[in-house]
């Protein structure tokens, strides 16, 4: 009775559901807290618990559990210094935010990779949010070992380190461009900075969370992002925010999404239904070729029909589905989807992006089935993999997650991306 009002507790205040992190999770936690209060009972320690705020943060320290090093996915970095580049305006820093910032080797990373960009330290502002205060003290420590430097890329150290008693320490520069906050998504007293930012690192957090408090942490963040701002997730977390509005950046290995506003989402014609069999939808750029009379086609427009090949037709259907999922109408994408497969026949991408729909109306036994009918197409498709991966964590298989994730992480070194 009493874990179950632990488990809520934390579900309401820091979004943490229990089916996705284990309940071993939050039971090793308790233990670890209920010893330290010299506490045998869980009734007595919900009591406290319950009265204490300070005790409360003490059991979140103990449940988030740190797993960052520095420029952990390196494409992700070299994202955010070309989107920088794009939005420079005279006299305003590139706005940035971590959250979660952990014991700050990502902050760190991003305002070194930003000084490797070419910008100035009056260029750019970091803001990292974090829910746990020990996170928060060792970011603002800021000495490192061994199990912070992971991974081939490692010159970054003898250019923006130095020696400290306990391992290194990021140089006076990278640490002035940081500033650390406690706060979390679903905290509406939680203090940022002067939003809207340019950039937000939000990466493998989602994960943590059910599907409602998905919904809940993206429309958070999109309203913490400037409009065409860039969020960038986890790999296992792609599948989310093009159900919210943003749109892919379509920068490999990134998982690097635009904040798109409303007026700019493309306006798809909804599929029409014939006897004859299936219809393609195309969107109508122009009014008056709907209202002016049908008049016999010429030869000329004969040959241009004639002129646009199969393969080009595909493509282009393949489009419409993908910015109609993008636009957030999901029963249009996934009735496209179908209509694409009847006329095209089976692919990778139709296969993931049917998956996507589903995976999008909680339909989670198609959604796999189609993610792994695109995997059986094309193995390396690096999104089948994430969304995939996903599900499985999402239903309990926790080893089958972490086997596709160390497939795709494998993926990403083979090709050197």
């Amino acid at each position: 009775m009493m874990f179950g009002a632990v488990e809520q507790l934390l579900r309401e205040k820091i979004g943490l559901d229990s089916g996705t992190v284990g309940l071993s999770v939050i039971r090793h936690a308790l233990r670890e807290r209920m010893s330290a209060c010299q506490i045998s009972e869980l009734q007595d320690y919900w009591q406290l618990l319950a009265g204490s705020p300070s005790e409360l943060q003490e059991l979140i320290n103990a449940v988030v559990v740190p797993e960052t090093w520095f420029f952990r996915d390196r494409e992700a970095f070299t994202a955010m210094t070309r989107h920088a580049r794009a939005r420079m305006r005279p006299g305003q820093p590139i706005m940035l935010l971590s959250l979660p910032c952990s014991t700050g080797e990502e902050p760190y990373s991003m305002a070194m990779a930003m000084f490797d960009a070419g910008f100035g330290a009056q260029d750019f502002k970091i803001d990292a949010v974090d829910v746990s205060t020990g996170n928060l003290a060792a970011a603002e420590r800021a000495v490192y070992g061994r199990n912070s430097f992971r991974g081939d890329f490692l010159e970054f150290r003898g250019r923006y380190l130095e020696a400290a008693e306990g391992g290194l320490r990021p140089e006076v520069r990278v640490l002035k461009q940081v500033r650390f906050r406690l706060g979390n998504l679903f905290d509406p007293a939680a203090s940022y900075g002067p939003a809207p930012y340019d950039i937000i690192f939000c990466r493998n957090l989602l994960i943590y969370f059910n599907r409602n408090l998905q919904d809940r942490a993206l429309v958070c963040l999109k309203t913490l992002l400037a409009p065409d701002g860039l969020l960038l997730v986890g790999p296992a977390e792609s599948g989310l925010p093009i159900l919210h509005g943003f749109a892919s950046a379509r920068l490999p290995m990134a998982f690097a999404f635009t904040n798109v506003e409303p007026a700019k989402a493309p306006r798809m014609v909804a599929p029409s239904k014939s006897r004859f069999g299936p219809a393609t939808p195309a969107p109508i750029s122009d009014v008056s070729k709907v209202l002016s009379p049908i008049r016999p086609a010429s030869s000329n427009a004969a040959k241009v029909e004639r002129s646009v090949h199969p393969s080009e037709r595909a493509a282009q259907s393949l489009a419409s589905v993908e910015r109609t999922a993008n636009a957030g109408r999901v029963a249009e994408a996934k009735e496209l989807a179908r209509t694409h497969l009847g006329e095209y026949g089976p692919s990778a991408e139709i296969f993931y992006l049917l998956g996507l729909a589903q995976d999008a109306e909680d339909a989670r036994s198609e959604a796999i089935q189609n993610y792994r009918k695109a995997l059986y197409l094309e193995p390396r498709h690096q999104e089948a993999l994430a969304h995939l991966a996903l599900l499985l964590r999402k239903q309990g298989d926790i080893a089958g997650a972490e086997a596709l994730t160390g497939r795709l992480g494998r993926i990403g070194k083979r090709s050197g991306t």
